[in-house]
């Protein structure tokens, strides 16, 4: 069972458009905390997913053990204890849970806030936090309050027993490894300069793994106990999340910006388990040159390459925490993240620039043609302009759910509402009022405009909808969508979207474009696709 297909058909169904995937899906919807279970199956937990899978290391197969409908909302790590039972760090919420053997689930703690890393010890739980001035808290599942060993943490992540019987975890900020007694102390510091650490992990032989959330995949290996030498494996999975050592001393590593599992041989060399692919994908577009860029929520990603490896991997363009909207102008890429800004990234040069902050969940973008920036400011339910000179103005409000935004020839603007399941336009001619265009398409997302036809992904019915911007005549041009909630997945709360003044969980978004060919790339974002449609000469 893949469980990112679950639920979903074989593929669009249309007589007007044939459907071509330019990446294959991703079995594993991001991968963050692994630990081997008590089955010697590795388990994975899923932030974005809000799942747990557990993964056969010989077969690559993949079942999702802890569903996005249960009381966990965004596992970000887990541990198992002496008893079978299995701990999880549920980030964005602050709590702790304790899964039985049976599958029965308790709340250990609601008193950590941001919890990440989270390792047993014995009968004995851990848990630090990955916020500024964290703290590394031992608690209690069968009750009593939480004893904190240390504060003062510069963003906490995967931490682990060493063999020296000390608790070893990373200061992710400050690119340092520390390490503390299970009793208490003082903590030490044993690590400086580590690149970009993410995860603390000791091999059977008790050589300390440092994982490096960046680009390379960087792997810092150090021999503590012995010569104190360290050693650098580039491994090429961008963004590594943690690890698992199995009973062979096989390192298996997560990524959370491509998801997947991949086994890490000493040399560097890898070996794919579950392939890598899209953790979203969110927006969606294609520049002049016929390159197609997704925004991948950790990253910008392009997903058709000339000569796809066999793994299936996506290519990363750049890491960019948090990518949600994109449009191609030009040379750059013009980018939203639903924390709040605008930004522009010129691939050519590599610099990227900051166009507006502070804003309220912007979502969907596109580009005037002398340069001005159309964003949908989804949270405060209106439609900006963004300047060359980063002057951000009002085009409209009073939407209840804007998403997406698209220009036609004449320059007029038209906004997706999901909540209202319509599309407005907004142009000079009507004062900025929101004029309604179509009503009764679901929650219309992606919007996307060719000729005198507007385009729209309803996620709540899994369709893609027409419009005549001439006659007002709509038309389900395909069904079946791999987007939105899986058909028969129950109802889950969604996660906050700031923890503390962190980051939590952005809303997923079905993004849309057109083609100058007038085909759609479509983000399929409930497989971790995205869809090229091309017309065909016999649809009606």
């Amino acid at each position: 069972m893949t469980g990112r297909r679950s639920g979903y058909g074989p593929g669009p169904r249309s007589t007007r458009w044939q459907a071509r995937r330019l990446n294959p899906p991703n079995p594993l919807w991001g991968s963050n905390g692994v630990v081997f279970g008590p089955d010697g199956r590795l388990y994975v937990a899923q932030f974005l997913a809000g799942q747990i899978s557990a993964v056969d290391p010989a077969t690559g197969d993949v079942e999702v053990v802890v569903p996005p409908d249960g009381p966990v909302q965004s596992p970000d790590d887990l541990a198992f204890g002496a008893d079978g039972s299995m701990y999880i760090a549920d980030l964005v919420p602050g709590r702790v849970w304790r899964r039985s053997p049976e599958g029965e689930y308790a709340l250990v703690s609601d008193e950590v806030k941001v919890p990440n890393g989270i390792t047993c010890v014995g009968d004995r739980l851990f848990v630090n936090e990955m916020r500024m001035n964290g703290r590394l808290l031992e608690l209690f599942p069968q009750g009593g309050d939480p004893v904190v060993l240390t504060d003062g943490l510069a963003l906490g992540n995967a931490m682990q027993l060493g063999p020296d019987g000390c608790l070893y975890y990373p200061h992710m900020v400050s690119r340092q490894v520390w390490r503390i007694p299970p009793d208490g102390g003082v903590p030490e510091v044993v690590a400086e300069d580590v690149h970009d650490p993410v995860a603390v992990r000791f091999d059977l032989g008790g050589v300390l793994h440092v994982l490096s959330r960046g680009p390379e995949g960087i792997v810092t290996r150090g021999d503590l106990h012995g010569t104190g030498s360290r050693s650098l494996v580039t491994s090429g999975v961008t963004g590594l999340d943690n690890a698992a050592f199995d009973g062979e001393n096989r390192m298996f590593v997560s990524s959370f910006a491509s998801g997947g599992i991949t086994e890490l041989h000493p040399d560097g060399r890898t070996r794919p388990v579950v392939p890598r692919g899209l953790d979203g994908p969110y927006g969606v577009t294609i520049d002049l040159g016929g390159t197609v860029y997704a925004a991948d929520h950790y990253r910008l990603a392009r997903p058709e390459e000339p000569d796809p490896g066999a793994s299936g991997d996506v290519a990363t363009e750049l890491l960019q925490p948090f990518a949600h909207g994109i449009t191609a102008d030009g040379g750059v890429l013009h980018t939203t993240s639903q924390f709040g800004t605008v930004q522009t990234y010129d691939p050519a040069t590599g610099t990227t620039r900051t166009r507006a902050t502070g804003l309220d969940q912007p979502l969907g973008i596109t580009t005037r043609p002398d340069g001005t920036l159309v964003v949908a400011e989804t949270g405060a339910g209106r439609v900006i302009a963004v300047d060359g000179t980063d002057t951000v103005t009002v085009l409209a409000e009073g939407l209840d759910h804007p998403v997406d935004v698209a220009l036609d020839a004449e320059g007029r603007c038209y906004v997706s509402d999901d909540r209202r399941g319509a599309v407005f336009r907004i142009d000079d001619d009507d004062g900025g009022d929101p004029v309604p265009v179509a009503d009764g398409l679901g929650a219309p997302q992606g919007l996307a405009v060719h000729g005198d036809e507007l385009f729209t992904v309803d996620t709540a019915h899994r369709r893609l909808w027409s419009v005549s911007l001439t006659t007002g005549g709509t038309r389900v041009e395909a069904e079946d969508l791999a987007v939105g909630t899986p058909p028969g997945t129950g109802p889950r709360p969604a996660p906050a979207l700031f923890a503390h003044g962190l980051p939590g969980v952005a809303p997923r978004f079905a993004g849309l474009t057109a083609a100058p060919d007038g085909s759609l790339l479509l983000s399929s974002n409930g497989e971790g696709t995205v869809v090229r449609l091309t017309p065909t000469r016999t649809g009606t």
